[in-house]
């Protein structure tokens, strides 16, 4: 067990982990529904990130979900605040050595379809790194050389299909931020067949594939790309679009790891 792992099978228990659930940008609620819970602040655990980021509560609650135990990170760090590709690193080792051999992403993310608007959820079947970064610089074994090949699990994306029938599905484009894209690299990202676009997720599955977790994802789309519509992007549209699909998101993320129990 990594150091962390130790601190909260102590106090929360030693019985393992189903899944692992990480919440994006205003999309944290959800760990308030957790029953026989138990928090660890980010600030608390060994080498995890603490983010800075609004939206972000920087916390890992365990506790069961829809008869099922898991491990919840309420937020998450992002490349850019810091520059490290790989901060999310400890924390999704922490999930694995609790017990996790899947991992459920999520994100609030800014659309590149006309028809999918805000309001609206995407299930990633695949993504695109624009940055260029990646979280396994410096890994010395031959475990960095990852296949990406259904990289999110199309069981794992069934099962979001089955939990929501009107979830869209597509690619998204991981821009390392903080400031948003331009109306030139959003056209880009157009061309190159991306559907989302967003600053998180991607090193995060890249990570989790490294670790030996499934992984599936999850977008909220809580505006369009910068450029399709005349109108300026801000953080705080992102956070207040996000909180207005938490019903719908929530039922699907209840239904999803409902199929585990």
């Amino acid at each position: 067990m990594t150091r962390a792992a130790e601190i909260i099978a102590d106090r929360a228990g030693r019985a393992p982990v189903r899944l692992g659930l990480v919440l994006g940008s205003g999309l944290g609620a959800l760990a308030d529904e957790l029953e026989d819970a138990t928090a660890f602040p980010f600030a608390d655990l060994p080498e995890f990130p603490v983010s800075g980021v609004s939206g972000h509560a920087g916390a890992l609650v365990v506790g069961t979900l829809e008869g099922v135990r898991v491990a919840l990170l309420s937020g998450r760090a992002h490349y850019y605040e810091k520059g490290e590709a790989a901060v999310m690193r400890p924390a999704l080792e922490t999930v694995k050595a609790l017990g996790a051999d899947t991992v459920l992403l999520t994100n609030s993310a800014g659309s590149l379809r006309d028809e999918m608007p805000p309001g609206s959820l995407m299930s990633l079947m695949d993504h695109m790194s624009i940055s260029g970064l990646n979280p396994l610089i410096g890994e010395a074994t031959d475990d960095r050389f990852v296949n990406m090949v259904d990289a999110y699990a199309p069981h794992l994306r069934a099962r979001l299909k089955a939990a929501d029938e009107m979830l869209n599905e597509g690619v998204y484009a991981w821009f390392s931020g903080p400031s948003f894209e331009t109306p030139a690299e959003i056209r880009a990202a157009r061309i190159l067949g991306a559907d989302a676009v967003g600053m998180s997720t991607v090193p995060e599955t890249i990570l989790a594939r490294f670790l030996g977790l499934e992984v599936a994802a999850v977008s909220v789309i809580t505006n369009y790309g910068a450029g399709m519509t005349g109108r300026p992007l801000s953080h705080a549209e992102t956070k207040s679009e996000a909180a207005k699909a938490q019903t719908r998101f929530r039922a699907l993320v209840r239904a999803f790891v409902r199929s585990f129990a």
